[in-house]
């Protein structure tokens, strides 16, 4: 990885991500704004269904959901996106002699200028609810940070897959849409059995939400007594080293197989 500090990797590093962002949103009339749209319409769904239709006894539903919504969001489509990444870029990794690991990473750092609009917008929801701004907000940087390192340890190994069985971005699809429902988006941590709770303290995604809804939602350490930082930081650096180490192993044979 220290190969991808080289300063003609960083350029290319560069446009990846630029070339990434400005494709995703080319010929949609709304662009960009659709990074806001996405969440907000969400948003509302679950408020009318949580609130209306099975109503809840969580205050500030619209805050409370946001919380899970943009951190899943930023999951699923880096995931997805990263996944597909080598197999889409198969030209560039054939002509170029580059660090392959440029590409998926250029993908997932390409969405976090989405995530950064999202955040944007849910700071701004959270001051519409009367949440002030706190000390809790410093660990914020830390938190997404960690989350990113998640990321791109997952998409690091299965874009590395997605080369050999075309079959991975399914899985991965399919992954995401049952961790909609398996980390707390739409419910409270106590509705959960207490023998699953550590299981969603040591989730990374599980545990970013919880911690956001600690600083932004009640004002509070996002660590409290579990040390969920502390959990969302070991997995975090597991999940890196593991999908690079299982990227570099495959990836002297991408050429064969692209």
């Amino acid at each position: 990885m220290t190969s991808l500090w080289n300063g003609d990797y960083l350029f290319l590093l560069e446009n990846l991500i630029v070339k990434d962002f400005k494709i995703r949103y080319r010929n949609m009339s709304l662009g960009v704004f659709w990074s806001l749209l996405n969440p907000l319409i969400l948003m509302g769904v679950l408020t009318f269904v949580f609130t209306k239709v099975m109503p809840n006894a969580v205050p500030n539903f619209p805050l409370f959901v946001l919380c899970g919504l943009v951190p899943f969001n930023f999951f699923t489509v880096a995931w997805n996106n990263g996944t597909i990444s080598i197999a889409n870029n198969a030209g560039l990794i054939k002509r170029i002699p580059v660090p392959r690991e440029i590409v998926p990473i250029a993908t997932v750092l390409s969405t976090t200028i989405h995530l950064g609009i999202q955040i944007a917008l849910l700071l701004i929801i959270t001051l519409a609810f009367g949440r002030g701004v706190n000390v809790y907000w410093l660990w914020l940087p830390l938190l997404w940070a960690l989350e990113v390192m998640f990321v791109c340890g997952l998409v690091l190994a299965t874009s590395a897959l997605d080369v050999y069985l075309r079959d991975m971005r399914y899985i991965v699809e399919s992954a995401c849409t049952v961790l909609f429902w398996l980390v707390p988006i739409f419910y409270t941590l106590d509705i959960v059995p207490r023998q699953y709770v550590t299981v969603y303290e040591f989730n990374p995604l599980a545990a970013l939400i919880l911690g956001l809804r600690r600083i932004l939602y009640e004002g509070v350490s996002p660590n409290g007594d579990a040390g969920l930082v502390y959990k969302l930081a070991f997995t975090s650096t597991v999940t890196f080293i593991a999908g690079l180490t299982i990227f570099s192993r495959l990836k002297h044979k991408f050429f064969d197989y692209l």
